[in-house]
């Protein structure tokens, strides 16, 4: 079996807008649902502060932003830091930016709209996340059947 396709994911940490909290949410949903042999998640306040241990991450394995708003906070740290990112996901491309400029609330106030908003941007992030794999796929096979996504035996 070829070594396992770490793919990190660097979230916004925007508290002030909707557009944080929904990036925040889709990045958790990769973890904990959709991709989660796969996704690293790497803390931006941390990345940010000097932390080595993700900026060596993002150095070394392919990377995903997602930003909630046009200011490109995740991308701009990380290609600051680490290089260039491999994708850009924009919330506010995806919900519109008023909306991702609205503010923010607790997760317990999410309404269905925002989770739906939360699922859409989690499928763009799962199909630029299974582009990266089937790019660096190591093992292709006829089959998408992998749990990776990408259809390699990498899963």
């Amino acid at each position: 079996m070829a070594e396992e396709t770490k793919i990190g994911v660097v979230s916004c940490s925007g508290e002030d807008c909707l557009g944080g909290t929904i990036s925040r949410l889709a990045t958790r949903k990769m973890m904990d649902e959709i991709r989660p042999d796969h996704t690293v998640t790497i803390c931006l306040p941390l990345f940010l502060a000097g932390g080595q241990e993700e900026r060596m991450f993002a150095k070394e394995y392919p990377t995903i932003a997602v930003d909630g708003c046009s200011k490109a906070c995740a991308k701009r740290a990380t290609e600051k830091y680490s290089g260039k990112v491999n994708s850009v996901v924009f919330v506010s491309d995806l919900i519109g930016g008023e909306m991702a400029e609205s503010p923010a609330l607790s997760t317990r106030d999410l309404t269905a709209e925002h989770r739906a908003m939360v699922d859409k941007v989690a499928a763009e992030v799962t199909r630029q996340f299974d582009v990266i794999l089937s790019a660096n796929c190591k093992e292709p096979t006829a089959s998408k059947a992998s749990s990776c996504g990408c259809g390699c035996n990498c899963g």
